[in-house]
């Protein structure tokens, strides 16, 4: 990766600065209050793991867009093809008029995702875009009305797939009536079970079979869609043998499994999809953030007899696989293999877990629980001695480092959550500096 900006943490101001306080104070004359702001400075340029602000701040950041921009803020192969696809056309809508870089993303997508079944790939503008026209298809193919989802799911912002996502507030709270045909069953969600991860495994398993076999009958089902590893819900890693287990069941009765790899894709977890861990073949798969390196792009991939139930017409949207777009996912898919990005992920969690692991001994019982996979970790802050959530925690050490230069997301169905994100390109440099600044943090707590 080619950078141009100084890769060293930088405060010219406090955070934030007064440009970036004078565009936030006029932003509220113009922008609808209901977009929220995790850390309000205004960015001028970013450069791999850095973001430069309005007022020549350089900001660690530790979430790339919410994973979005694994490859950097800025990579070179992406930045390049987008260039020259944006020379050439900007749009002509796929189902208009084709072009080759829609089927080639389709054609790197069928090749990555797991399994060696024939695939077949639609594209699309969102994650929750991509999420609700999984559930279409697999409606589609099953001729069943009925999605099965999970507890602490976050599924996104439509109206299915926020009725999909647990989270009342901020997600879905004055929106409802929501979408019907929508069951939720527990998650195997190790640090809040009373009992080991087998038993955990197990239990949240045999609740999740009685809920389809006796309140929604199996044949009713057309799908059971789970995060290999849960976003917004807290970085929950479920329970060893869990998804497996829900998968063997989905098959006995003729029920889809979709992985919604949106957030855990394209190498973020050490592996090129978080579902290869316990070795899940879904049905379908769902892609998106990761994707196209910054821009918006998402993806249904799954079995070719599953994908082709839906009738010519019965998929697309106007910016559906937008050619731009396209050709960004195409630099940011060479960019994760010819960098060997899955190896660096893996190597992150090497690095950062033991430190992870050495803030909750020193945190006086305030950290619960360290979890995570290559590149997407989190720690869980609680009343000391308990498992109760202190959401006050969370934003007393975000807050801590967000005026220290190092952004940090907030998340967990308890707010008590603090996930780290870093692109997968950041130095090791970056990536300690930052966790001294989380370290810090922890401390002040006590």
């Amino acid at each position: 990766m080619t950078t141009m900006t100084d890769q060293a943490r930088l405060l010219k101001t406090a955070i934030p600065g007064p440009r970036s306080v004078a565009l936030h104070e006029a932003r509220a004359q113009q922008v609808a209050r209901g977009f929220g702001i995790t850390m309000p400075v205004f960015v001028d340029h970013a450069d791999g793991a850095l973001l430069v602000d309005v007022d020549g701040n350089r900001i660690i950041d530790m979430g790339s867009g919410i994973a979005v921009t694994s490859v950097g803020a800025a990579a070179p192969q992406v930045v390049e093809r987008i260039a020259e696809q944006a020379a050439k056309f900007t749009h002509t809508c796929f189902m208009v008029t084709e072009y080759e870089g829609f089927t080639e993303v389709a054609a790197a997508l069928n090749r990555l995702t797991p399994g060696d079944h024939e695939k077949r790939t639609a594209l699309f503008s969102t994650g929750a875009e991509a999420v609700e026209n999984a559930v279409k298809i697999a409606r589609a193919a099953t001729g069943r009305p009925a999605i099965v989802v999970l507890d602490h799911a976050y599924h996104g912002r439509t109206l299915m797939t926020m009725t999909m996502t647990a989270k009342n507030v901020p997600y879905k709270e004055g929106f409802g009536p929501y979408a019907p045909e929508v069951y939720r069953a527990p998650m195997a969600y190790p640090f809040r079970y009373d009992g080991d991860e087998k038993a955990c495994a197990a239990d949240a398993l045999a609740k999740l079979k009685d809920l389809v076999l006796t309140q929604i009958g199996a044949h009713n089902v057309a799908a059971i869609v789970a995060e290999p590893i849960q976003g917004e819900g807290g970085f929950v890693v479920p329970a060893e043998g869990f998804l497996p287990g829900v998968v063997e069941f989905a098959r006995e009765h003729g029920i889809l499994f979709v992985a919604d790899e949106i957030q855990t894709g394209f190498a973020r977890t050490g592996r090129m999809f978080a579902c290869e861990h316990e070795g899940i073949v879904p049905d379908l798969i769902t892609t998106a953030k990761a994707l196209a390196g910054g821009m918006p792009l998402a993806a249904v991939t799954g079995r070719a007899d599953v994908m082709d139930a839906v009738a010519p017409g019965g998929l697309g949207g106007t910016y559906a696989g937008n050619p731009v777009a396209c050709a960004a996912a195409l630099g940011a898919i060479e960019t994760i293999e010819d960098d060997g990005l899955v190896a660096r992920a893996a190597e992150i969690e090497r690095l950062v877990k033991p430190r992870l692991e050495a803030m909750r001994a020193e945190s006086g019982g305030r950290i619960g629980d360290v979890r995570g996979r290559g590149a997407m970790l989190a720690i869980e802050l609680v009343e000391p001695g308990t498992t109760n959530p202190a959401p006050q925690y969370a934003q007393e050490v975000a807050a801590h480092c967000h005026r220290e230069g190092v952004l940090v997301l907030v998340c967990g169905t308890y707010g008590n959550v603090i996930r780290l994100l870093p692109p997968l390109v950041i130095s090791d440099a970056l990536l300690e500096d930052a966790l001294d600044v989380l370290a810090t943090a922890v401390r002040s707590l006590a």
